[in-house]
This record gives structure tokens, C-alpha cells and sequence, in this order.
């Protein structure tokens, strides 16, 4: 038998985080069959966060800033708790494999220049390939921190991106920060064929958009993404499936029905399928 674990996030109607419920307040379907959940916990398995960090021409004059939010937002993570860091620009590649010392990734981000290409599909595809060949420990998230404007589609597609990430059990949270890009800049971008669909890859996770306003909000909603990540319920199951057959198994969680209808009374961001391997 596997054993599957399904990170949620449960918000109210009006969008406020439902903090206090119970194991027996969820239910969890597996190809349409309810399963019996066996783990049940808040922030209690440890954690890898892989950052995936826009280094484009647009960027630049936000790194500074970038640098100190990521200092104060990661020091709230547990000691155990891992990050890695992976940056992009016309190139995606791997910075600094998952540490415990949080502090190199501030120290890290000090030394970089942007210049270049958006390639946000290499970035995030890496960083779920890294983690999809990294032996799990807990739970993982990818933590995307761009402009959100692509100018490169790189060497996968959405689709290839989504299976990718739900093979590696992670969800992708965008950190989007306002990057200086000129009226051309966005026009050009809109016509590059190929440019990964971020909120689907975050839809088909489970996960969400911290929209950063300006750069004075920037520690605030890096700190709010943090205590989100930390504050989602983790829930586990035994499953009788097996790997044989190399295709997703589709996931739904939902409240016991005496908390109304999902999608009308409440919304559960949590992923939509996962892989045996």
C-alpha cells in the first residue's frame, strides 16, 4: 500500500481562511471512492521549498528588496525545514540544492545581476524535476517570485509543467512582485507561442497567487505566503492503487456536507490528482 498526502487550504466564502477544523470534518476521494484518513496534521511534517527566482532585465531593481523579504519570510520556517533556490532568465538552473541554512539564500540573492530572457517554464519544470528526484521527507512547495511576464517559452509546455509538478507531489505558490516592463515589453510578450499558463499549473497543485502592489508590500505578502504554506492542513491516506498503469489518479477534497456545498459555501485549494511511482 502508498501512502498519499494532500496539502488544503480551506477559505469561507468571503475568502477568510477556516483555521480550526477537524480530521473528521474532511473527506477525500480517490477516482471518485472515499478514503479513510490516516494522517492528520497542521505544519507538523517538515518541509521543502524550492524558490524559483526571475533574474530578467525587468527584476533588477527589485532584488534588493527581494533579498531582505526573503530573510524575514524564511525565518519563519522550521529549523528542519529545507529551501532551495533555482533562478531563471533566458537559462533556468539550480543555485543551491535544499539546505537548512536558510540564510544562504538571502546571502545568494545578494550577488546576483538580472539580465535577460523571462524562460518561467524552465524554472518552474527544474525545480519540480529537482524535487521529483530528491527523496521526499515531508511536504513540498515551489515558490515562484516573477513578474509574471514570459518572453521565453523554454523547452516545456504547460501541460508537460502540471504533470511534471503533480509527479513531484509539490504545489506551486507565485510570489508576484511588479517588474519594470514597458508597454512593448507586455505587448511582444503576448504574442510569444508557448508561455506556461501559471494559474493552471497553480490550479492543478493547489496552490495560489500572492499579488505584491508595490515593493513596500513586499515583505508583508512574502511573510503572509509563508504562514499560508505553513498553516495548510496535511492529509494522509493508505491507497490500494498501484503505478501499473502511469496515469494520474484524480483527487477530490471536500467538508462533510453539513458545511454546504463546495465551490458555493467554501473553496478547497488542495491538488487534483497524483502519480504512483
Amino acid at each position: 500500500m502508498n501512502l498519499v498526502l494532500v496539502d488544503a487550504t480551506v477559505k469561507t466564502k468571503d475568502g477568510q481562511i477556516m483555521a480550526n477544523l477537524k480530521k473528521e470534518d474532511f473527506e477525500v476521494r480517490e477516482d471518485g471512492v472515499v478514503q479513510k484518513i490516516d494522517i492528520f496534521n497542521r505544519d507538523e511534517l517538515p518541509l521543502d521549498v524550492a524558490l524559483v527566482l526571475d533574474l530578467s532585465d525587468s527584476i533588477g531593481p527589485f532584488l534588493g528588496p527581494l533579498r531582505d523579504a526573503a530573510t524575514i519570510a524564511l525565518a519563519a520556517l522550521k529549523p528542519n525545514d529545507e529551501v532551495a533556490l533555482f533562478t531563471f532568465s533566458t537559462e533556468a538552473e539550480l543555485r543551491l540544492p535544499l539546505t537548512k541554512e536558510k540564510n544562504k539564500i538571502a546571502d545568494l540573492i545578494n550577488t546576483f545581476e538580472a539580465r535577460g530572457a523571462t524562460n518561467i517554464n524552465d524554472g518552474i519544470f527544474n525545480a519540480a524535476e529537482y524535487l521529483l528526484k530528491t527523496p521526499p521527507t515531508g511536504r513540498r512547495v515551489i515558490i515562484l517570485i516573477s513578474d509574471d511576464v514570459g518572453t521565453s517559452a523554454g523547452g516545456q509546455g504547460t501541460r508537460d509543467i502540471v504533470t511534471e509538478a503533480i509527479a513531484a507531489d509539490t504545489v506551486l505558490y507565485n510570489l508576484k512582485i511588479p517588474g519594470y516592463n514597458p508597454l512593448s515589453t507586455r505587448f511582444a510578450a503576448s504574442m510569444v507561442p508557448g508561455l506556461v499558463n501559471i494559474g493552471k499549473v497553480m490550479d492543478a497543485t493547489g496552490g495560489e497567487l500572492f499579488d505584491v502592489q508595490d515593493v513596500a508590500h513586499l515583505d508583508s505578502v512574502f511573510s503572509a505566503l509563508i504562514q499560508r504554506i505553513k498553516t495548510r492542513y496535511t492529509l494522509g491516506y493508505y491507497t490500494m492503487a498501484n503505478g501499473a498503469e502511469g496515469k494520474p489518479h484524480k483527487l477530490d477534497v471536500r467538508l462533510a456536507s453539513s458545511f454546504g456545498k463546495k465551490g458555493r459555501e467554501y473553496t478547497i485549494l488542495a491538488k487534483n490528482g497524483y502519480y504512483i511511482h
